[in-house]
């Protein structure tokens, strides 16, 4: 229950089938139906797979809510209370907002969204995967004890041990993949409720491998990174992956490198003719990274070089975005197709990660599909060609103004000195040598390649260097 390997599923959210539809319209899961009660209606139904051979995110966390009640003998709200809550003096968290406290409940629709659920009244439904209200000051005590291995204030709540386990990876090698929430290619796996970064080359946030995580639906977010004793909680009501990837990248690319060595002020700058300086202007790309502490691999590309997503149905592959410019926009496909066939095998019955895998190949290949569209009475056969398409990622732009040159960030973050629409004037310390005067006091390599021309830029050059490679 705790790895989502059970074979139980959420109804229809990430993936829209048969036996999803059947799970959200059959189970009880209301916030007037008690956990008893859903249960009961859950163990009616079968299981979406076998328990062990797949991941999909799912509602063993609240069947394991019922687990307590009966272990405990209490409701689970006031087990909580009485565990959690009490003891980390976490004192504006529940499954419901008390009325002298109403005045401090954040509008849940501010994009004209409505809520989850009426928080303001007392529900019969205490739910183990989601449902409480709490605020960033209270879940940053709860994020405290586990970055403590289980203890705060004193107040012992989990041991060393369970913490361990908890985010330690708890999938085996042959795991399937039903969603790309976590797996190999976000490089992630899972613990015991929570996801755990594993591998950096395959990531697209930043952090130290063992960080982990998991968001709320409605916008909620937090990470824990035991190697920087980092917290980061994100409170917002809003569709959050563009702010919860803000967050994670500003937070990083913050961080300095203690041992990071600044140059001596006191060192004679010196001058380097107007010639060469025009030599390095141009653009460079650092791929992903915005932080020295963290090595993530080069950018990856998008759509697994369609430039498509999806959501799993019965028909198919219901497309739910196309990439403007991408191969598959050029070929034609629309939001609302529905993918049925891909190199003449059918997509029903594939998880996200096989089909990914079917999608994916090398540049410059093609890949067959089979789509039906909304209002054409026949299947469309469409060729799609493969390209790479790669995500933002953290790009210098150096420019050369009255003998100086001026260095900004034009790339989806800032990084070390440098911001959009601040151009930043760098000094002269050898002729491919630079360094900020100001801030952190960043310095600059200019990188040529054998045949004498410059290929890339290294930002502070030593064991936490990052590298850029030249553009133009």
């Amino acid at each position: 229950m705790l790895r989502h390997t059970s074979g139980l599923v959420y109804p229809p959210q990430y993936t829209d089938s048969g036996i999803h539809r059947l799970y959200g319209e059959k189970v009880l899961f209301t916030r007037y139906t008690t956990l008893a009660e859903f249960v009961a209606s859950l163990g009616k139904l079968p299981l979406a797979h076998q328990p062990g051979e797949v991941w999909e995110y799912s509602w063993g966390v609240d069947v394991l809510a019922r687990v307590v009640e009966v272990a405990s003998g209490q409701p689970f709200d006031q087990y909580l209370q009485a565990r959690v809550f009490d003891p980390l003096h976490m004192v504006d968290t529940g499954f419901y907002v008390p009325e002298a406290k109403l005045g401090r409940l954040v509008d849940p629709a501010p994009e004209g969204r409505h809520a989850l659920w009426d928080v303001t009244k007392r529900p019969r439904l205490f739910s183990g995967g989601g449902g409480l209200v709490s605020t960033a000051a209270d879940y940053l005590r709860f994020c405290q004890m586990l970055l403590n291995g289980g203890e705060f204030d004193g107040t012992r709540i989990l041991s060393q041990e369970t913490v361990q386990l908890m985010t330690t990876n708890s999938l085996p090698p042959d795991i399937r993949f039903a969603q790309d929430l976590i797996g190999p290619a976000s490089g992630a796996s899972w613990g015991l409720g929570f996801a755990i970064r594993t591998n950096p080359e395959a990531s697209q946030v930043p952090g130290s491998v063992g960080s982990f995580t998991w968001g709320g639906v409605w916008g909620t977010f937090f990470w824990i990174d035991p190697a920087e004793k980092l917290i980061g909680v994100q409170m917002i009501q809003v569709d959050s992956d563009r702010y919860r990837s803000a967050l994670r990248n500003l937070t990083y690319g913050a961080l300095l490198i203690p041992e990071q060595p600044v140059p001596a002020m006191s060192a004679r700058p010196v001058a380097v003719d107007t010639k060469m300086l025009a030599d390095y202007v141009g653009t460079y790309d650092f791929g992903l990274t915005t932080s020295s502490s963290d090595r993530q691999g080069p950018p990856k590309d998008t759509g697994r070089r369609v430039g498509l997503q999806f959501a799993l149905e019965d028909r198919g592959a219901r497309l739910t975005w196309v990439l403007d410019g991408a191969p598959a926009a050029k070929a034609g496909l629309r939001v609302g197709d529905v993918v049925t066939h891909v190199d003449g095998v059918s997509t029903k019955g594939l998880t996200t990660g096989q089909l990914n895998g079917k999608l994916g190949g090398p540049a410059g290949t093609e890949v067959d599909l089979t789509i039906e569209r909304k209002d054409v009475d026949r299947s469309l056969q469409v060729t799609v060609m493969r390209e790479v398409i790669y995500g933002p990622t953290v790009k210098l732009q150096v420019r050369l103004a009255a003998d100086k040159l001026m260095i900004e960030s034009t790339g989806a973050w800032p990084i070390l000195d440098f911001e959009e629409g601040k151009p930043v004037a760098v000094t002269a310390m050898s002729s491919t040598e630079f360094h900020v005067d100001n801030g952190d006091h960043t310095r600059i390599a200019f990188v040529r390649d054998p045949a004498g021309k410059v290929s890339g830029v290294v930002l502070n050059p030593g064991p936490r260097q990052q590298s850029g490679v030249r553009l133009d």
